[in-house]
């Protein structure tokens, strides 16, 4: 029995204006799976995911499950599953990371204590600070406040913009072990990232993205191979 990919896209794509930003590029994500997007800055990568959320128009076809998605609305997408951790994070600065997180759990608060309880099991030390302002959080602790956020929905394929951007090194290596915890408790995630080493050894499968288009894929140990990969991204 085949199992249907838990995202499907097909010929995406993104314009702005005049400029197109994806030109109709077509992959899937299988549940259960990470996939990592990586490529340069302004390749299409997070045009990509926007679109995938609803955040901007875009033609092509998107599907979660079985479900073809015809809405453009962000909130009637995170209700069928899947939430976007935006690139910058995106958190509401002067409220605490309780509030943030209850905010989080707006469009499903079917067990909301059951999900606040696995939400601060995986980030214990939002748990330790519950009732501070958003805003007097590292860079670090506001990815995880802005990650858990997204998990409060219960959405089953989360799609992460830049997680490591702006963080020391121990801090991302930190992010990406609780990625890996995330996904290995059943959370499909497509991520893209800047720093390709990690991503690609995070991931199950990856392709890269080049001026909105995908000109590589495999899975993430093939393309940590990959001669042009290692030259253009790896820096040998």
């Amino acid at each position: 029995m085949t199992t249907s990919p838990a995202l499907e896209v097909q010929q995406l794509e993104v314009c702005y204006g005049g400029i197109q930003a994806v030109r109709g590029i077509s992959f899937s994500v299988n549940p259960g799976e990470i996939v990592a997007m990586i490529g340069a800055n302004g390749a299409g990568k997070s045009s990509t995911l926007r679109a995938i959320a609803g955040a901007v128009p875009h033609t092509g076809v998107i599907r979660i499950g079985n479900q073809v998605i015809r809405t453009t609305h962000p909130e009637e997408i995170v209700r069928k599953g899947l939430s976007l951790v935006p690139e910058g994070r995106g958190i509401f600065a002067n409220l605490s990371i309780e509030e943030n997180l209850r905010l989080g759990a707006w469009t499903n608060r079917s067990n909301y204590d059951v999900n606040l309880s696995k939400v601060f099991g995986l980030f214990p030390r939002l748990k330790e600070r519950r009732n501070q302002m958003a805003g007097t959080l590292s860079g670090g602790e506001q990815q995880m406040l802005a990650m858990g956020r997204a998990l409060m929905s219960r959405s089953e394929i989360l799609l992460l913009d830049e997680p490591s951007m702006g963080l020391a090194p121990k801090l991302v290596l930190e992010i990406f072990a609780i990625l890996r915890d995330i996904n290995q408790a059943g959370v499909t995630l497509l991520v893209v990232e800047q720093n390709a080493v990690m991503a690609l050894r995070l991931a199950h499968r990856a392709c890269l993205l080049e001026l909105g288009a995908i000109t590589l894929s495999g899975t993430g140990a093939e393309l940590l191979e990959n001669p042009k990969i290692r030259t253009a991204y790896l820096g040998h």
